[in-house]
């Protein structure tokens, strides 16, 4: 099974730990994907760029309207996500656990939906 773990944290916090402990919590997570990874596990990660940079899509009767910016405001924004197979949702609830972003922020765990027909990598 797949899940998604999204990584949610303000990024004012994320602002105030500093560069260096940015960059620990970003080695960390490139550490994890790789621990993953060597148990088949891994699919995809990354971070996100700040909801400053985000833009919002949606059609109504065939317009569509673009807004900049995050679709609602929160107190914690998706900074991050990894894509895994997992057997379980206590083995992503683990992993997921793992994540360093967890230490200042809150993983969600969201399991896929198998479409078929979608294009397998």
């Amino acid at each position: 099974m797949k899940y998604i773990l999204l990584v949610h944290h303000s990024e004012e916090v994320l602002g105030q730990i500093g560069e260096a402990k940015l960059q620990q919590l970003r080695t960390e997570s490139v550490q994890l994907a790789n621990q993953i990874n060597s148990t088949g596990e891994y699919i995809d990660a990354a971070p996100l760029l700040p909801v400053a940079t985000a833009r919002c899509v949606s059609v109504r009767d065939g317009r569509r309207m673009v807004v900049d910016g995050p679709f609602a405001e929160t107190r914690e924004q998706l900074g991050g996500y990894f894509l895994i197979e997992a057997n379980s949702l206590d083995h992503a609830t683990e992993i997921a656990g793992r994540i360093p972003g967890a230490r200042i922020g809150t993983v969600e765990i969201r399991q896929t939906i198998e479409l078929e027909g979608l294009p397998q990598k």
